[in-house]
Order: structure tokens, then C-alpha cells, then sequence
């Protein structure tokens, strides 16, 4: 008789959870065609990116436990690749998306389908492209309800809307991002903030397209908030009117209210609302947090209306300006601050305790010098140097010629390496006046090796090495809990004393404070290449990424699938 392996009970167990769980789910089949279309804004017609000529693009409904099937087909004259923000990926990392890092992306006349299944997640999330800059303009929502006869832990909304704050430029954003990776120097900043792919009344040539919400008085509706924008962070608000947040970035959280809300791009937020004003049209309203000293940014405000389906108002209403939210000030910390604090999952919650793997990662920008000999077209950055971002120094730089993935399951040399620091090379008074000497990252594909099952906690430490700045940093492939925050260098000696081993959030994307700090904790139990990144666009193309490698567990049901056959090739 075999000896009892309870390993294999376990991995016994978790099939036979595959096997229940998949009863009641459901396959959901949709076609993707990436292709330019022509839509006006703020005056002028331009020929975008879009998923079937709409922008936003489809959104996709499902259900906890559903399966997705997308078949991608790219009649774009870029590559491009689409990623599922915030969705697990449990052991599919092949369908995760992110351009070099899980696939190599879909060139112009071919296609690749992506195949996943939503374990455990209730919300909502979003799609976008992941390469260059296309997800300007290539994103949509993804909202996973409940099971099959299951409820949402507060009341059921009458309507439920998906709102998607976005940034729009009066030209093609490929080549905004193209002019300064020739220059070195910062991108021109957008034109225009969006809701729903909107600008609002506030700009010209908008008012007739902008986005309305209708409402039935007394009602309460749900707004899923995605923050879509490429490079900013939003204050959102409805005038008039409480906000009550339940959820966030796929996961129920302890209802709280507040009048305003600050999303990082990536960020989601679900909250209920109210219709008990007196029947009228109310503004929703977005405009920046802008949380870097003296960076150049929007100052412009996106606005859609929220309207009152009333025989009064119908009449009346149109003839009147919408009432204006109050929204705070631009550099308005305080308020930010107040508000991502508020979060807090809705019960205990199992926190991991004993830490496998402590990690402190710096991130942040810096400038690097130019090569010698370089002409002075390519650095136009602050006294002839090139804008670039880092974490623990290394400034993470993009494989060509095959993925991460493919490379780690194919056992390829040369792609990368797994000696990304477990700590900075150098400590230094990351929020205080920085040496000019620290201001230059070594260039490098550099991962962390994690493995199977390992318990992880990540110091995000904000420096002010070139700007200091709230950076929203999404983990992929991984829900974590965040169980602190605070100003300041971190101090293990002090601020472990705050961290909420209690009931602390459930998020993919955390906000780390200007001129402050993160702390983080997951379980490795997800294996494949994780891209770690700075949300801010610009961000990640200077370098401000890494990824972890977390190894295979012991049976199959802990194991990376096999590569699908229509994966893309470089």
C-alpha cells in the first residue's frame, strides 16, 4: 500500500473544485477586429484604432466562473496585443497580453484568440490593448456578475452603467510617444479628457456628443468606474450627489461614502448612487490629480450629464446648464490620500503571515546622459539628457525577439536574467534631495524568481530622484492585499506597526503615494511571467517595470499550461 502523499490529495482536491465549478459556467465566444476607423472630436476627424469600429470598444459580460474566447483579428497597420486587465489567469499566462512579455504581439494580417476562464473575481474590470500607446484608444469594459443565482452583497441596482474616463490628442498617439522615444524628451500632453469616449460641454465642439445618464428618481443605480486614461490620474465626482463605493478592481469591499473619487489608470471602482436630488440635469465631472511638481499636464475637465427621466425635466431641464460638482484642486494629496485609505475588504481576510520572500522595490524617474557622440535631436530632455524610470536602478527593457514566456517554458538562453534586486544597490534618501549620481539606471531585462506557493511582500518605495510622483503600479496575473501606506522613506522599524493584517483591500493596481510608499503581500500561486508596472504609460515606456517568474508547483492543476498553437510568432 502507497504511502499517503498530501500533496496529491491536494492537487486531487483542486480538480475536482475545476470539475464542480465548471457545471453551471458558460463558454462566451466573441470576435475582436482591430481596424483604423474615422471619428470626430473637438472639431477635427481622425482615423483611430478601435475594436469593431467602436470606441469605447465592446463591453464583455460574464460571470464568475465563465469562460472567454476572443479571436483577435488585426487589420490594424500596427502590431498589437490585448490584455484583460485584472483578470487572474490561473495557469493561462499565454492569454495575459502584455506585447514581449506573454506573446509576441499579433502582427498586421494575423490573428491569435485568447482563451481564459474567471475564477473567483465579481466586478469590474477592463480590456485594453497593450502595446505602445494604442490603448489610448483600444480599451472597453468587463464586468463579471455573480453566479447563477447568486446576489450582490448590496442592494440590486435598477441599471447599472459602465463609465470609462479616457484621454484623447488631437493627433495619433502612436506618434506622440514615437516623437519622444526619438527626442528623449517628455510627450506632449493630451487635449482632452473623455467619458465614455466624450469630452463634455467644457470644450469646443462637444456639447452635442456629450455622454447622458438617464435616471429615474428615487432609484439606485451602479457606476462602474474604469479609469482608462493613458497618463493620469482622476478625480471623479457627480454633482449633487453622495457616492457609495462597493467594489473595486474586481473584488467587495466594506461600503463606504464619500463625494468624490481618485482612480489611477488601471483602477476600477463600482459605486452606488442615489437618484433622491430634485429632478434636474447634474454634471459628472473628471480633471487631473497631478501629483508631480512642475510636470506639464491637462488642466482641462471632462464632463457628462446625469438627467432625471421626469415629465418636468424633459421639458425643462434642456434649457437650463447642469449643476457643476465640487472637485478638489489638482495637487490635492490630502484628499487622494483620504480617500484610497478608506478601503477595506468586507470581513477578515486570510493575510499572509510568514514572508518567504521580503522585497523592496524602489520606483521612480530619473534622467540618464546621453551617449557620447549622440546628436542633440536625441536628448531633448532637461539640460541634454533623456527622461527615463527605473525600479531598484534597472530600467526594464523589452525582449524582440521572443516573449518572456516563451523563452522561460522553451528553456531559451539569453532573453533574460533572474537577477532583478532583492533590494536597491544602493540605499539613499529616496524621498529627499537625490545625488545627480543616482540619476542613471542600468538598461536590463531582469526578472525575479519566485517559487510555487511562495509568500511575497513588496516595499514600493516612491523616490524623488528626478520628480516625485503618485505612481499607480499593476501587478499582473495576481490580486494582492495592500496592507499600508504612508509618506516618507518606509521604516521597518516603525511603520510595520501599521500595517492591517485584518481586513486590508483586495487590488491589482495600488497608487503609491508621492514622496511615499506601498506595502504589498500575494501568494505565488500562479506560475508564468508577471509584468510589474507603473500604470502611467509614459512611465513604463521609459523603464518602469519589472516581472516575476514564478515556477511551476507540483501537479499539473499548479503547472503553466502549454503554449496554445496559434500563439503568435516574433
Amino acid at each position: 500500500m502507497k504511502p499517503f502523499n498530501p500533496l496529491s490529495s491536494l492537487c486531487f482536491v483542486c480538480i475536482l473544485l475545476l470539475f464542480a465549478n465548471a457545471e453551471s459556467a458558460k463558454i462566451h465566444y466573441h470576435d475582436f477586429v482591430v481596424q483604423a476607423t474615422l471619428v470626430k472630436r473637438l472639431c477635427e476627424i481622425h482615423n483611430i484604432i478601435t475594436v469593431n469600429g467602436k470606441f469605447p470598444g465592446p463591453t464583455l459580460e460574464v460571470n464568475n466562473g465563465d469562460t472567454l474566447v476572443v479571436n483577435v483579428v488585426n487589420r490594424a497597420r500596427y502590431n498589437v496585443t490585448i490584455h484583460w486587465h485584472g483578470v487572474r489567469q490561473m495557469r493561462t499566462g499565454w492569454a495575459d497580453g502584455p506585447e514581449f512579455i506573454t506573446q509576441c504581439p499579433i502582427r498586421p494580417g494575423k490573428s491569435y484568440t485568447y482563451r481564459f476562464t474567471i475564477q473567483g473575481q465579481e466586478g469590474t474590470l477592463w480590456w485594453h490593448a497593450h502595446s505602445s500607446w494604442l490603448r489610448a484608444t483600444v480599451y472597453g469594459a468587463l464586468i463579471i456578475n455573480p453566479k447563477e443565482g447568486e446576489f450582490y452583497p448590496f442592494p440590486k441596482p435598477k441599471r447599472e452603467t459602465p463609465i470609462l474616463l479616457g484621454e484623447w490628442w488631437n493627433t495619433n498617439p502612436i506618434d506622440v510617444v514615437r516623437q519622444a522615444t526619438r527626442t528623449g524628451a517628455a510627450p506632449n500632453i493630451s487635449d482632452a479628457y473623455t467619458i465614455n469616449s466624450q469630452p463634455g460641454d467644457l470644450y469646443k465642439c462637444s456639447s452635442q456628443d456629450t455622454t447622458i445618464v438617464h435616471v429615474d428618481s428615487g432609484e439606485i443605480n451602479l457606476l462602474r468606474v474604469i479609469n482608462a486614461a493613458l497618463n493620469q490620474q482622476l478625480f471623479f465626482a457627480v454633482a449633487n450627489h453622495k457616492l457609495t463605493v462597493v467594489g473595486a478592481d474586481a473584488t467587495y469591499v466594506k461600503p463606504f461614502t464619500t463625494s468624490v473619487l481618485m482612480l489611477g489608470p488601471g483602477q476600477t471602482t463600482d459605486v452606488l448612487i442615489k437618484a433622491d436630488q430634485q429632478p434636474a440635469r447634474y454634471y459628472m465631472a473628471a480633471r487631473a490629480y497631478a501629483s508631480a511638481q512642475g510636470a506639464p499636464f491637462d488642466d482641462t475637465t471632462t464632463t457628462a450629464i446625469l438627467e432625471y427621466n421626469t415629465a418636468s425635466c424633459s421639458t425643462n431641464c434642456v434649457k437650463t446648464k447642469p449643476v457643476f460638482p465640487s472637485l478638489p484642486a489638482y495637487n490635492d494629496t490630502s484628499t487622494a490620500t483620504a480617500f484610497s485609505t478608506k478601503f477595506r475588504s468586507p470581513r477578515r481576510v486570510e493575510v499572509p503571515k510568514e514572508i518567504d520572500e521580503n522585497l523592496f522595490f524602489t520606483v521612480g524617474l530619473g534622467l540618464e546622459n546621453c551617449p557620447r557622440g549622440a546628436p542633440s535631436s536625441y536628448c531633448q530632455g532637461p539640460s541634454g539628457t533623456r527622461f527615463t524610470a527605473s525600479m531598484n536602478n534597472v530600467s526594464f527593457t523589452l525582449p524582440s525577439n521572443n516573449s518572456l514566456l516563451q523563452a522561460h517554458y522553451q528553456g531559451i538562453s539569453g532573453v533574460f536574467s533572474t537577477d532583478f534586486p532583492a533590494v536597491p544597490p544602493v540605499k539613499f534618501d529616496y524621498t529627499g534631495n537625490v545625488s545627480r549620481s543616482l540619476w542613471q539606471p542600468i538598461r536590463g531585462t531582469k526578472l525575479y524568481k519566485l517559487k510555487y506557493g511562495a509568500k511575497v511582500q513588496v516595499v514600493l518605495q516612491g523616490t524623488s530622484i528626478f520628480s516625485a510622483e503618485n505612481h499607480p503600479m499593476h501587478l499582473h496575473g495576481y490580486d494582492f492585499y495592500i496592507i499600508a501606506e504612508g509618506f516618507g522613506n518606509f521604516n521597518p522599524k516603525t511603520d510595520t506597526f501599521k500595517f492591517n493584517l485584518i481586513d486590508p483591500p483586495l487590488r491589482n493596481t495600488a497608487s503609491v503615494p508621492v514622496n511615499g510608499w506601498t506595502v504589498i503581500r500575494f501568494i505565488a500561486n500562479n506560475p508564468g511571467v508577471w509584468l510589474m508596472h507603473c500604470h502611467l504609460d509614459v512611465h513604463i515606456t521609459w523603464g518602469l517595470a519589472m516581472a516575476f517568474l514564478v515556477e511551476n508547483g507540483v501537479c499539473e492543476s499548479e503547472s503553466l499550461e502549454p503554449p496554445p498553437l496559434d500563439l503568435p510568432v516574433c
